[in-house]
């Protein structure tokens, strides 16, 4: 009421009497309930204020650890028609054993004796090669021995044509003393005559005279005869030795010549004889190839073939093998906005398909049924779907992970990053920032602070 009127009307019609006061009376609430009000406001602030730590959740499977422990498919190498099957799918199989037994579909190696036929031609290869061996070695030998009879000889004709150059020169000084011999002889029978002419000389003594001129130009001539004999031996020597070097040259080209195209045919019986040993090798590798062995211990799961006589193409996949006790890991994919926060040794809290959990992804602590996990690989490119790989290994020193959990399962990965508080999540949250969006940005610059400062100074 405003009061405007200074009489009053109540204490003609007390409130207290009024049915409308009454009730309006009712229906205030009374100091309890909003002190319940006020201290749940008080909570709320304070639960504000609980640390939360923030996380990524992601899908993905369970794998094998290492690549050599994940299921396989085997392929055949060559292709082949299956002739028996030793195994069946569930089968626990040893690295080594048979598998299934291919028969050969190709024409080129229908002749059961193609082994044995082409180890027979490469030892005839082979005899070829030793063969050719010989024969250069033969020539080898022969070209030696004509190189040094070639010495032997050429020593010779040089031997003679020094002795055929000492006897020019015998002969010259022969030559020498039979002109002057014939010089004296004629001065001698010169004054013969003139003394018998005078009287003064007997007539036998001047034809004594004529006798030693007669002998002494005979002597020359024979010396005369001589050298010039000497010097054709002499030219005769040399003509010897050109003609001895130029035989054994042209019989040395010749062996020379023998001896290459030899090694030339050896050199191709030896490529032949590789050949032949190189499809043996090959023939016998295939041999091998009929019988498909497991690669590894473990289960055979699931037969892309089946039935006898049904054909497989080269690299087409026959069987799949997995193994018994894989080292287990999960890949997880996660988007290019939450990559930066992930490194290697980052803990993840998983939720394996078929096992019961209570999961509070803020407080791991508190929940229930989920397995801890270590980032041991993150892809440096993503994949197919526009998401990165990331692959997590058990964690040693948290719950071991369920013996029945198998490879293909399916996980949902939480990946922990760090604690804050939970009115910050829920303004991170509200504005879709990343998680610890601004933190790291903080880190950042004040990592890069000093050096920046510094560099400003």
């Amino acid at each position: 009421m405003l009061n405007l009127s200074p009489q009053s009307v109540d204490k003609v019609y007390p409130k207290e009497n009024l049915e409308s006061y009454k009730h309006g009376e009712k229906t205030r609430p009374p100091h309890r309930i909003r002190h319940w009000i006020v201290g749940l406001g008080i909570l709320g602030l304070l639960f504000l204020f609980m640390p939360w730590t923030q996380n990524i959740q992601s899908n993905g499977y369970v794998t094998a650890l290492r690549p050599d422990q994940r299921p396989q498919t085997l392929q055949s190498i060559i292709g082949g028609r299956i002739e028996k099957w030793y195994v069946q799918e569930g089968d626990t199989v040893r690295k080594g054993d048979t598998l299934l037994h291919l028969s050969e579909i190709k024409e080129a190696f229908f002749d059961t004796s193609l082994l044995q036929r082409t180890a027979n031609q490469a030892a005839a290869a082979a005899s070829k090669v030793q063969a050719y061996q010989s024969k250069v070695d033969a020539l080898e030998r022969q070209l030696k021995a004509l190189q040094a009879s070639r010495l032997n000889k050429l020593d010779q004709a040089r031997n003679k044509l020094i002795q055929a150059r000492l006897k020019v020169e015998s002969d010259s000084n022969d030559l020498v003393a039979a002109q002057t011999q014939f010089q004296i002889a004629e001065s001698q029978l010169d004054r013969s005559n003139a003394l018998y002419k005078e009287g003064l000389q007997p007539i036998n003594e001047l034809e004594a005279r004529r006798q030693k001129a007669q002998d002494a130009r005979a002597k020359r001539i024979t010396a005369q005869n001589n050298l010039l004999k000497s010097r054709n031996e002499i030219i005769n020597a040399e003509i010897e030795i050109n003609s001895l070097d130029n035989d054994y040259q042209e019989k040395i080209a010749k062996v020379n010549s023998e001896s290459f195209a030899a090694q030339s045919a050896y050199f191709e019986a030896e490529s032949e004889f590789n050949k032949l040993s190189n499809q043996y090798a090959n023939f016998q590798y295939r041999n091998g190839l009929y019988w498909v062995l497991a690669p590894q211990t473990g289960v055979i799961t699931k037969s892309r073939k089946t039935g006898l006589g049904e054909l497989v193409k080269e690299g087409e996949e026959i069987i799949s093998i997995s193994p018994i006790h894989p080292e287990l890991a999960v890949e997880l994919y996660v988007r290019p906005l939450d990559l930066p926060l992930l490194r290697k040794g980052n803990s993840v809290r998983f939720l394996f398909d078929g096992w019961p959990t209570l999961v509070f992804s803020g407080w791991p602590g508190l929940s229930v049924g989920s397995f801890g996990g270590v980032v041991t690989a993150i892809d440096a490119f993503s994949s197919e779907n526009g998401l990165f790989r990331v692959l997590v290994r058990p964690d040693p020193n948290d719950v071991a992970w369920p013996e029945a959990l198998r490879v293909g399962s399916g996980a949902q990965g939480i990946a922990l990053l760090n604690d804050v508080p939970i009115w910050y999540e829920m303004w991170r949250q509200l504005n879709g920032f990343p998680p610890d969006y601004y933190d790291i940005r903080q880190k950042n610059e004040d990592s890069k602070g000093p050096s920046v400062q510094n560099s400003k100074k």
